[in-house]
C-alpha cells in the first residue's frame, strides 16, 4: 500500500509537471512572435528611376579587367599565369575593343576581361598611350555579347552636375556610385610623369578597381575615363578624376589604328626634362634637327660643341604660335592640336635673344 507520503509526493510531482508545461507554452508563445505586417513601399522617385534606368542601360557596357604575370613553379619549372591586378575598363565599340587605362595592364604579360554577363575572354594588347594613360585591348567575342558605351562631349561640362560611375572597386564588380562633377580644368601626372590637363574632378566614389572604368552624365553618355584619386588613406576620400571623352575619343582611334597616338613633328630631338630642370632652362631644348625636316628648312640650330669641345646651348623653344614652352612634354601636348602640313610659328631664346621661325610641320610619328 502506498503511504500518505507517497501520495503526497506523487501529486507534488504531477503539479509540477503541469507547471513545467505550463511555462513551456508560454515561452514558445514569447518566442514564437507574429510577422509584422509590411508596410507597402511608395513607387521610386523620378530621380531614383532615372538613375536606376541609366544603370540598367549602361551597366552591360562595363567590363572587369584582371591583368596576368607570368611565374615559372620553383618545383616543376613550368610557366604559370598568376593575377596581377585589377581594374575596370567598357565595351568602345561591336568589334571587341575594350578601353581601359595604361596603369591598369601595365607590367602585364597577359590580360583578361569579363564582360557583364559573366563570360570571361583572353585579351590581346592593340595599344597604349602612356602619356594618356589609356590602353585598348581586343577580346574575340560574338558582337551580340558587346554593349558600346554611348559617347557624349566633355567640352560643355558644367560644375554641379550629375555624373555616375561604373566599376570594379576592390574586385566587386558592376558597382555604381553618382557624384556631381566638382571641379574642371585639373591637371594629374600620367604614369610616365607627362601632364594630362583638362581632367575632370568629380566627388563621385572611385576606388582601387575602378581604374579604366566610365564616368556618364545625367543621360548615360561617356564623359570621362576614371583614372585617379587623391587619398591619403589610399581609399575614397572625395576626390577622383577622370580623363574627359573629348581626349579618350581621339586618342582610342589613333591606338586602334596604328597601336600609337600620332602627332606632327617639327624634326628635332629634344633634351631631356630632367636634364634641362638641374641647368635652370625653361623650354625645350633642341639637342637635334632631322635633315631636309621643317625644323631644319627654318633653321632651327641645335646644342653644339665650340672648338674647345665645350658643350653651348642652342636653340630653346620658348612658343608655339604663342602658347608656353615650358617643358618637353608642353611641347608634345601643343602639337596635339595640329596635324601634319600645318604651318606654326616657332619663338625660340637664341642665345639670349628671342626668334620667331614659321616651319612646316612633318609627318606624323
Amino acid at each position: 500500500m502506498i503511504s500518505v507520503r507517497g501520495v503526497l509526493l506523487l501529486v507534488g510531482i504531477a503539479a509540477g509537471l503541469m507547471v513545467g508545461s505550463d511555462l513551456n507554452a508560454q515561452t514558445a508563445r514569447r518566442t514564437e512572435p507574429a510577422a509584422r505586417p509590411v508596410a507597402p513601399r511608395p513607387d521610386l522617385t523620378a530621380a531614383e528611376q532615372s538613375v536606376t534606368e541609366l544603370f540598367e542601360e549602361a551597366s552591360p557596357s562595363v567590363a572587369y579587367i584582371t591583368s596576368l604575370a607570368l611565374r615559372r613553379d620553383f618545383f616543376r619549372l613550368n610557366v604559370m599565369e598568376i593575377p596581377r591586378g585589377t581594374g575596370s575598363g567598357f565595351v568602345w565599340d561591336d568589334r571587341g575593343n575594350i578601353v581601359t587605362n595604361f596603369h591598369v595592364i601595365r607590367g602585364a604579360d597577359r590580360a583578361a576581361v569579363t564582360l557583364a554577363d559573366g563570360s570571361t575572354w583572353p585579351a590581346s594588347l592593340v595599344g597604349y598611350a602612356e602619356e594618356k594613360d589609356l590602353a585598348v585591348l581586343h577580346i574575340e567575342v560574338p558582337r551580340s555579347q558587346l554593349h558600346p558605351v554611348r559617347l557624349g562631349v566633355s567640352s560643355d561640362l558644367k560644375v554641379g552636375q550629375t555624373v555616375l560611375a561604373i566599376g570594379n572597386p576592390f574586385g566587386y564588380d558592376q558597382t555604381l556610385t553618382t557624384g556631381i562633377v566638382s571641379a574642371l580644368g585639373r591637371e594629374i601626372e600620367s604614369p610616365d610623369g607627362v601632364p594630362i590637363r583638362n581632367v575632370i574632378q568629380t566627388d563621385a566614389a572611385i576606388n582601387p578597381g575602378n581604374s579604366g572604368g566610365p564616368l556618364l552624365d545625367s543621360d548615360g553618355r561617356l564623359i570621362g575615363v576614371n583614372t585617379a584619386i587623391v587619398s591619403p588613406s589610399g581609399g575614397y576620400a572625395g576626390v577622383g578624376f577622370a580623363i574627359p571623352v573629348d581626349t579618350v575619343n581621339w586618342v582610342v582611334p589613333q591606338l586602334i589604328a596604328h597601336g600609337k597616338v600620332l602627332r606632327p613633328t617639327l624634326g628635332i630631338e629634344l633634351a631631356s626634362d630632367h636634364i634641362v630642370r638641374r641647368s635652370g632652362i625653361e623650354g625645350a631644348v633642341v639637342i637635334g634637327v632631322v635633315d631636309g625636316s621643317g625644323a631644319d628648312k627654318a633653321g632651327i640650330r641645335p646644342a653644339y660643341r665650340d672648338r674647345l669641345g665645350r658643350a653651348t646651348v642652342g636653340d630653346v623653344i620658348i612658343e608655339i604660335d604663342g602658347k608656353p614652352v615650358r617643358t618637353s612634354g608642353e611641347l608634345g601636348l601643343i602639337l596635339e592640336g595640329y596635324q601634319e602640313g600645318d604651318t606654326v610659328t616657332v619663338t625660340v631664346d637664341r642665345e639670349g635673344h628671342e626668334k620667331k621661325l614659321r616651319l612646316k610641320l612633318g609627318a606624323a610619328r
